[in-house]
């Protein structure tokens, strides 16, 4: 059987940096990221509150400029692409927000958010192609029957059911890639895993690639189990793979620490589960980040002259297919290649 060779990336971020001028001092939000979505897979970037998640995000959508580095559609730089080729990027790769309170338009219904884009660009001739289209795309996000909520305004439906309206509101262009932006947490456990299934069925159907911004390494095992994390800290990728193997047997300490932290609901496995202690608690304020590795104040496996000496790379772990940063693993693993993808 001839090999399988692996898409193209949609959408590509490369050695993106993100700073931002205060009073207090520079703020390195992002460092240097590099990262791929492609079709039909999920890219889960998970971390703290604060790490740059949203950031990344906003940069891989178009809606700031890096500071340095690029991000690339299909394969085109985003910044000096001509009028036409932005449009396309901007139809093609679409952002649902995390707040279903504030990201829709308190005084439109239902059906002006839903076909805003589609009238503006003149991809609906009449108001009765309009209104087919947008039950059709609620149809799609399982909000049925539709025409029970076109005429709806925000503040009559619930928290899911605005959210459902925000991802069929990105629909709506035809988006080849998705940036869901903590688009669940703010939602009831039952009626998120409800919209994590519609994101999956429309990741399947659709072939959309989409990168999916968590704090919840539980809502990334459910969503992104056949695609990859990639785990931020203070604005680097610390460590990135496929999620059974960052799940199942996490290497940095940073990623250890969030997985002991997610609550296990059988109490046999909570009493058996290991839990990761930290040096400190006490986040570095991106102002004064520390010398070397920036996890090592709190890291349990600090070295010193090692781990406070030089920033480790991003690098392939031998026999394995993830990304590690971290002195300390990498040396117990022997060489890597620095750098890899």
């Amino acid at each position: 059987m001839p090999e399988q060779t692996e898409s193209a990336p949609l959408l590509e971020l490369s050695k993106c940096e993100q700073i931002f001028r205060t009073k207090r001092g520079d703020v390195r939000a992002v460092a240097g990221v590099d990262l791929e979505v492609r079709p039909g897979k999920v890219l889960c970037l998970v971390g703290e509150s604060g790490c740059g998640k949203t950031t990344t995000a906003r940069a891989a959508a178009g809606l700031t400029r890096p500071t340095a580095g690029w991000v690339r559609y299909k394969g085109e730089d985003v910044n000096t692409m001509d009028s036409a080729s932005r449009q396309a990027f901007r139809e093609a790769v679409q952002y649902i927000h995390q707040d279903p309170y504030a990201s829709l338009n308190p005084v439109r219904t239902v059906y002006s958010t839903v076909t805003a884009g589609l009238r503006r660009h003149k991809l609906v001739k009449t108001r009765t192609e309009a209104r087919a289209k947008a039950a059709e795309l609620l149809e799609l996000v399982d909000l049925t029957p539709a025409e029970s909520y076109l005429d709806k305004y925000p503040h009559q439906l619930s928290g899911g059911q605005r959210q459902r309206v925000a991802i069929a509101r990105a629909l709506a262009m035809g988006p080849q890639v998705l940036i869901a932006d903590e688009s669940t947490s703010m939602l009831d456990v039952s009626i998120r895993v409800s919209l994590l299934n519609t994101l999956g069925r429309l990741r399947d159907d659709l072939d959309v690639g989409f990168l999916f911004i968590t704090h919840d390494l539980a809502v990334a095992k459910y969503f992104a189990w056949d695609g990859e994390i990639a785990v931020m800290y203070l604005g680097e990728i610390v460590e990135q793979g496929p999620t059974p193997q960052i799940i199942n047997d996490p290497q940095h300490p940073y990623t250890k620490a969030l997985i002991s932290a997610v609550c296990e609901p059988d109490p046999r496995l909570a009493r058996e589960k290991k839990t990761v202690r930290l040096r400190s608690s006490e986040i570095p304020s991106l102002t004064a980040l520390p010398s070397g590795c920036t996890f090592h104040p709190r890291c349990p496996l600090f070295e010193p002259g090692l781990c406070d000496a030089s920033a480790p790379p991003l690098s392939l772990i031998n026999g394995d297919a993830r990304r590690l940063a971290c002195h300390v693993v990498a040396r117990d693993h022997g060489p890597a290649r620095a750098g890899a993808n």
